[in-house]
């Protein structure tokens, strides 16, 4: 099976490369320009077709949403339908932010959705074009990404802890940490069983175990490395954002484990790997 990923730099994409999946980056297709992502797949020997790239700056979505607009629902909508043309698989990363993070039950598959914001509004565009494509689909909501690459919580906390022995961290949003090695494999999982039973075209959950608060998930990170840091418990809004988060980000992943067999990583394992791969780096 041949898989082609959009994305390679980001910290999917960069995974996806460890796993031998061929990555394509701006300079091979640029998302704001939705036709040339047709192309690349149109002209590809690709058997399933994997879009682990976005515009993931949720703040400056705000300023800018029509350009996450292009990169978020626009290009997907034209990759699904050019899979849909050769009639291959299409996995689509999406995200927590598609709900409003009321409650504290996890959201499953099938809950109404209510972005907060223009980058959750972008992510659920997109996922409405790919499931209207026609093509055979698995979109992918997950959440707290994180790894040994590029920006996330992870590498964050690692740069202030270095510096200081106290940190205010946001402790009513609760969501699943998750390593981004995780869900490289869950897609192509997802991709190479799509590939043999397009009925398990849906939608799905994934994210990382236990849930937890941002402030305990600092400290769990400090503890692992061993910097010695207070952490403060602090609401939400004692750190304004321009746009909001959801406070209730658990995600009910009961589904994929059903259709995929592929169950909820442990984050901890997950935070200790990408610590080694930090260090080995």
């Amino acid at each position: 099976m041949t898989l082609l990923a959009f994305g390679h730099t980001g910290q999917v994409a960069q995974e996806l490369a460890r796993l031998g999946v061929q990555t394509i980056g701006r300079d091979g297709a640029d998302l704001s320009d939705p036709g040339a992502c047709a192309r690349v797949i149109a002209t590809s020997d690709a058997s399933a077709v994997i879009n682990a790239a976005a515009y993931t700056a949720v703040d400056q979505a705000e300023q800018e949403e029509p350009l996450a607009h292009t990169i978020n629902a626009d290009a997907p909508a034209a990759m699904a339908r050019a899979c849909a043309a050769k009639g291959i698989p299409f996995v689509q990363i999406s995200t927590d932010y598609v709900f409003d993070g009321a409650g504290n039950d996890p959201f499953k598959p099938s809950d109404p959705v209510a972005p907060l914001g223009a980058y959750g509004r972008t992510k659920l565009a997109g996922e409405e074009a790919v499931r209207a494509s026609g093509a055979a689909h698995a979109i992918l909501r997950t959440s707290w990404v994180f790894s040994a690459h590029g920006t996330n919580f992870v590498k964050t906390m690692l740069r202030l802890g270095a510096d200081r022995d106290a940190l205010r961290i946001v402790a009513d949003q609760v969501g699943g940490p998750t390593p981004a090695r995780d869900i490289a494999q869950a897609c192509v999982t997802m991709a190479e069983a799509l590939q043999r039973d397009p009925s398990k075209s849906g939608t799905y959950h994934f994210s990382g175990a236990p849930d937890v608060s941002w402030a305990d998930f600092a400290r769990a990170i400090f503890a692992e490395t061993g910097l010695e840091v207070a952490v403060t418990d602090i609401p939400s809004i004692a750190y304004p954002t321009p746009a909001a988060r959801p406070l209730n980000s658990r995600l009910g992943c009961s589904d994929i484990t059903a259709a995929f067999g592929v169950t909820r990583p442990d984050w901890r394992a997950g935070l200790r790997a990408v610590l080694g791969d930090l260090r080995n780096s």
